[in-house]
C-alpha cells in the first residue's frame, strides 16, 4: 500500500469519539491526546509512525503556535503533512506564560490532527446542542448590535453637545462611522469622554 492508501484506510477506520465534557459550554468535545490514543493501532498495522513539532511565529505583537503533524511511512521515504496555527491569548486568567503557550500549543495540534484524519469538530445539525448553539450565537450578535447602536448614539449626543460631526471627527482619529467595531466605538467615547468630560 502507499502511504496515500493507509492514510485513507486510517481515516475511514479510526474512531476518535468526543469522549469529553464542557460543562460551562456543555457540549462533548475531544483533545489531541484522544486522537493520538486513537491513533496508536494503526501505528503497527499500517507500519506508519507519527511526528508532531510547533513553531512559534510572531506577528507584530501577537504569538501564534503552528503546530506540524507528519505522517511517516515506515517502508518507504514518503511523508504527509498536515498543519494548524492558533494564535496565543494575550491574557488567560489564572494562567501564566507557560501554560498559555502550552493551551495554545494543544488546541493546533488537536486541529492538525483533525485536518489530517478527516475528524469533524463540528457540531451535528439536529442535535439540541447544535440548535441551542446557534440560537446563543443569533442572540449574542443582536445584543451585540444594540450595543453598538447604544455606542454610537453616545458619540452623536456628546458631538451634538460641541456642535462636532461625529463621522468626521471619528475620521479625524482614524476610523471609517459606519464600519467602526465596538471596541473602536468604546475607544471613541473614551476619548471624547476625556477631552469634553462626558458631555455637558
Amino acid at each position: 500500500m502507499t502511504l496515500k492508501e493507509k492514510l485513507s484506510a486510517i481515516q475511514q477506520e479510526m474512531k476518535a469519539p468526543k469522549n469529553l465534557y464542557n460543562s460551562f459550554g456543555k457540549y462533548s468535545y475531544r483533545n489531541a491526546e484522544g486522537i493520538l490514543e486513537a491513533f496508536k493501532p494503526f501505528e503497527g498495522k499500517y507500519n506508519v509512525g507519527l511526528i508532531i513539532h510547533d513553531e512559534v511565529q510572531q506577528a507584530g505583537e501577537r504569538t501564534y503556535i503552528k503546530a506540524v503533524v507528519t505522517l511517516m511511512d515506515c517502508e518507504s521515504s514518503d511523508v504527509i503533512v498536515a498543519q494548524a496555527l492558533a494564535r496565543e491569548a494575550q491574557d488567560k486568567k489564572g494562567m501564566d506564560d507557560s501554560q498559555i503557550t502550552g493551551a495554545t500549543s494543544s488546541y493546533a495540534r488537536k486541529y492538525a490532527l483533525n485536518g489530517l484524519f478527516l475528524l469533524d469538530d463540528t457540531k451535528d445539525a439536529d442535535t439540541d446542542e447544535f440548535k441551542e448553539t446557534e440560537k446563543k450565537g443569533q442572540e449574542d450578535s443582536k445584543a451585540e448590535v444594540k450595543r453598538i447602536t447604544v455606542k454610537r448614539e453616545t458619540i452623536k449626543r456628546i458631538c451634538n453637545e460641541h456642535n462636532l460631526d461625529p463621522e468626521m471627527i471619528c475620521s479625524m482619529n482614524g476610523y471609517q462611522w459606519d464600519k467602526m467595531t465596538e471596541t473602536q466605538l468604546e475607544n471613541m467615547i473614551g476619548s471624547l469622554e476625556k477631552k469634553f468630560g462626558g458631555g455637558k
